[in-house]
């Protein structure tokens, strides 16, 4: 089944998002970190239990929790959303890490295992990824993947504070995807 996908590798792995796992999600996110989403940060894990229950009935979309390979220790989530098989076609996002897993291997090793199910299991030609503009630290790492800047959405999203911010966008296709594994494998060696 599409919406049961476990993958695995380089020190990471990703599980179905499941409401159980709100209880260790929670408490590593804050305000800072949820800072630009249009969403609120969930004000309790009930709260967040409701977030991931909303995240996981969207049909197009494959939510994981991101785990230590070895010892399970939950990281963080992402998301392949609105995905399109027919048009060839996801985004990547939702993608959030506990502020101990910032920097190092888990985002990487990550979207290793995301773009390598889409471009690969998946058949799929393009993977999105977009960011609020003002959130250059997430800008600065999705170029370091090797996704390239497609431009700027005006006035695109409101934020959960109400503030109207432009969204930047990114992708990486299908001719470019044996540059970009190898350039993530690289940086995982």
């Amino acid at each position: 089944m599409i919406h049961d996908v476990r993958l695995a590798g380089d020190g990471v792995r990703l599980d179905p998002l499941a409401v159980e796992d709100a209880a260790a999600l929670w408490p590593l996110t804050d305000d800072g970190l949820w800072a630009g989403m249009v969403t609120s940060r969930p004000a309790s894990v009930a709260a967040h239990a409701e977030h991931v229950e909303a995240q996981v009935a969207n049909p197009t979309t494959l939510a994981f929790t991101v785990r230590g390979e070895a010892d399970g220790e939950v990281r963080g989530t992402t998301t392949l959303y609105d995905l399109a098989v027919a048009q060839g076609r996801v985004e990547i996002g939702s993608t959030w890490y506990g502020r101990a897993f910032w920097g190092g291997r888990t985002n990487p090793a990550t979207k290793l295992l995301l773009l390598t199910h889409a471009f690969d299991t998946l058949g799929l030609n393009r993977v999105a990824l977009r960011c609020d503009a003002r959130n250059l630290r997430s800008a600065a790492a999705i170029r370091r993947l090797g996704a390239v800047p497609e431009g700027v959405l005006r006035s695109h999203r409101i934020a959960a504070d109400g503030t109207v911010g432009d969204t930047a966008y990114f992708s990486i296709v299908r001719g470019e995807w044996p540059d970009v594994r190898a350039g993530l494998e690289a940086r995982l060696a």
